[in-house]
This record gives structure tokens, sequence and C-alpha cells, in this order.
């Protein structure tokens, strides 16, 4: 209710130190609730709650336009995605869940419910994975029989991925918690996978692989519609802190492959800093010489495509659909 709303409101002032001025602010909320409140537009409400330097880089990277329309998008509350174990039962699913079927092949349906309580969990039928996550290890081709390191992999959602295209899959972190997390679900999805703790711009595979999947550590700002705290914990010192950590992580997974191997690399980050111009600056370095952007041409991504043939997937990309977490990925071939 309204007057405990204003109540709240004073008694915070009190408690952040401006005792002083709780008539003033009493005054102020009181007033707010005797006259008619008109919300700030989407773009605008969404503009006041990003932090400078965060406007800043998307001012830079895409203009003022799309930088509102980023803002917005994250306003809005993201519906919940899944991942199929067995792609070919998306019909019997879309109905057991109460979901829509996307483009891409993931399931969505509205938020609500606790996720262990829902049909298909405990037998390991799905898992949860943004559509947007979802789509690097789609772009990996045919996988059956293949050697893939999965870098940085928990808490796994890729990997399951990877295994159930029928990779041969080595899920790589440096958290030995996190990779407890990625192992017990492997265990509830049925997928047997080579687990491997250790710290990805050091370790190096026994022989070269088919293909590494690297979803980099980043600023994480893709996923701000479901961790709204991301605007105010992360500064631009983060993101420089990120970008060295993404470039030497990069040349590393560089000699993991195989001569006609690939990398994906990708982060969920808005920034260019942490998407394009890392993939640039890798393949002027000496590691990425060898390495050719391999362009994503499927149709169903057209939306997203870059002029060289990256995905730069933005919050209010299928807005039709409820929109999607912001995401970078390239694809990489080894000439």
């Amino acid at each position: 209710p309204a007057h405990a709303a204003v109540d709240t409101c004073v008694e915070l002032a009190a408690a952040e130190g401006i005792a002083h001025q709780k008539p003033l602010v009493n005054a102020i909320l009181r007033r707010l609730t005797r006259e008619p409140y008109v919300p700030l537009p989407a773009r605008d409400s969404g503009r006041m709650a990003t932090p400078e330097w965060l406007w800043s880089e998307w001012m830079a990277d895409y203009g003022v336009e799309t930088a509102l329309d980023i803002a917005a998008a994250h306003m809005d509350e993201p519906p919940i995605d899944f991942t199929l174990r067995n792609p070919a039962q998306v019909g019997q699913w879309v109905e057991k869940l109460d979901a829509q079927a996307l483009p891409t092949g993931s399931l969505r349906k509205e938020v609500g419910g606790f996720i262990p309580d829902l049909d298909g969990f405990e037998e390991g039928a799905w898992w949860i994975q943004n559509a947007a996550a979802a789509i690097p290890a789609k772009l990996m081709g045919d996988l059956a029989g293949k050697q893939v390191i999965d870098l940085c992999a928990a808490p796994g959602g890729k990997t399951a991925q990877l295994a159930a295209a029928g990779a041969h899959v080595t899920a790589l972190d440096r958290s030995a918690p996190r990779m407890q997390r990625l192992r017990e679900n492997m265990t509830r999805l049925g997928f047997e996978v080579t687990e491997v703790v250790a710290d990805a711009a050091a370790w190096q595979p026994p022989q070269p692989v088919d293909a590494v999947l690297l979803d980099a550590p980043c600023t994480a700002t893709g996923t701000i519609r479901h961790q709204p705290d991301v605007l105010w914990l992360k500064t631009r010192t983060d993101q420089d802190k990120m970008a060295a950590l993404q470039q030497k992580l990069l040349r590393h997974a560089a000699g993991m492959v195989k001569q006609g191997g690939i990398i994906i690399y990708c982060t969920c980050s808005l920034q260019k800093a942490e998407g394009e111009r890392q993939v640039d600056a890798f393949l002027t370095s000496p590691e990425g010489s060898g390495f050719n952007r391999m362009p994503v041409d499927d149709g169903i991504y057209a939306e997203m495509r870059t002029p060289t043939g990256d995905l730069r997937i933005l919050p209010m990309h299928w807005q039709e659909h409820g929109g999607m977490d912001g995401f970078f990925i390239s694809r990489l071939v080894k000439v």
C-alpha cells in the first residue's frame, strides 16, 4: 500500500544517515501518492537504469537508437528457455511444458513454477539454457565421433549439447565447485564426458582436437534481464580485465585444434570490446594467423549476422518471441 511504501522509504532515509531529510522525503512521496503517476517509456527507464560507463560503450558500439532499444529490452521480464536432450521430441515437450518452439529448436515458456517440479526434469529430458546461449554449439556442424573441448565449461549447458550431438567431450573449468555442479548435471542428463579441473590458459590436450568451444569469462552484460545487478556490479575496469583474459584464452585455444578444426569463440557480453574486437585482434596475432572466420549464413540468424559473418545477438532480437540474452559468437577455422 502507498502509505506503507512511504513509511518504509522515510525509515530508509534515516538508515542512510539523512534523518534530517525525513520530512522532505515524506512530503515528496505523499504528494506522489496523491497525484497521478505516468511511468516513463521503457526506453527512458532503461537509459536511466544504465550506468554511464556502460551507456557510453553501447553508444559508441551501436549508436543512440540501438542503445536505447537495448536498455528498453532490459526492462522486460525474461521467459525460461529449455534445450531438449532429444530434439526429435520437440512436439511432445511443447505440449508437456506448455511451451513454444523457437526457430533454433529451443523451447520457451513464461516464468513461473519450481524448475525441478517440471515434467522431464528428473529423467533428464531437458536442461535450462537461454536460447542465445544454445546457439554456439549448434554452429559446430556434425560432431558425431569428434573430439571436442569445452573450455570454461561449467555449469555444463553447452557440454550437454556437445555430448547430445555425439561428440567425445572434454569439459574443462578452473573451479572445482563449478565442475561438481557440471558433474551433477551430466549425471542427471545421462551424459558421459571427460572432466578436467585446470586453468584453460595453461592446460593442453594430449593431442590436437577437432573443435574447441570457448565461452569466455566476461562482464555478462548480455544477461542483465536475468541478473539486473550486473548493471552495478561491473565496471569498465572489469571489462578491461576480462578483455585481456579473453585474448589470452583465445590465443591459447589456437594451439588445441588440428588442421581444418574450428574454434567457436563466444561471450555473453554486449560490448564489442569483448566480442568483435577480440576476434579482430586474434586474427592479426601470430597465434591467429592460421585462422579465418567461417561466416554463419543460416537464414534463421539473419537479424543477428554482422557484416563479417559473426553473430551479434542483442536483447531486443526476436522480440516477437520474448527477446534474447545478449551474445557474441564467432566461428573460426584453422586453414
